[in-house]
């Protein structure tokens, strides 16, 4: 019996992203996908919306705390571009582009590894 065809219908329950992604369309389009925007909001925009007095709006939600995780996984991609072929994606193949991510994150693990045991 073979499973459902297409891709999977799931919806992450938030988006995080820096303040270059902070437009109103992004945050709409989120929303009306019920999809938590973890973005922080432009200097320029949150003195425009203040500046707008009441018809401004209500300033946006930021979770600062789910924020900081995003963190976490840009550190890792740049570890990951710090080899040249991940970085430049010279592969021709996708399961080639992915045996050498894989190749680069075993590398990385075994560099964590032997850091922490010294």
């Amino acid at each position: 019996m073979r499973g459902p065809a297409g891709r999977p219908r799931t919806r992450p329950d938030a988006v995080a992203g820096d303040k270059a992604y902070s437009s109103r369309s992004n945050r709409a389009h989120l929303r009306k996908h019920r999809i938590k925007a973890v973005i922080p909001e432009k200097k320029d925009q949150a003195a425009n919306r203040k500046k707008k007095g009441s018809k401004g709006g209500r300033p946006v939600g930021h979770d600062a705390d789910l924020y900081k995780e995003r963190n976490t996984a840009e550190r890792l991609m740049n570890k990951l571009k710090g080899w040249r072929g991940i970085a430049t994606r010279y592969d021709k193949t996708p399961e080639s582009y992915l045996a050498g991510l894989h190749l680069r994150a075993s590398m990385i693990w075994i560099k964590d590894l032997t850091r922490t045991t010294q």
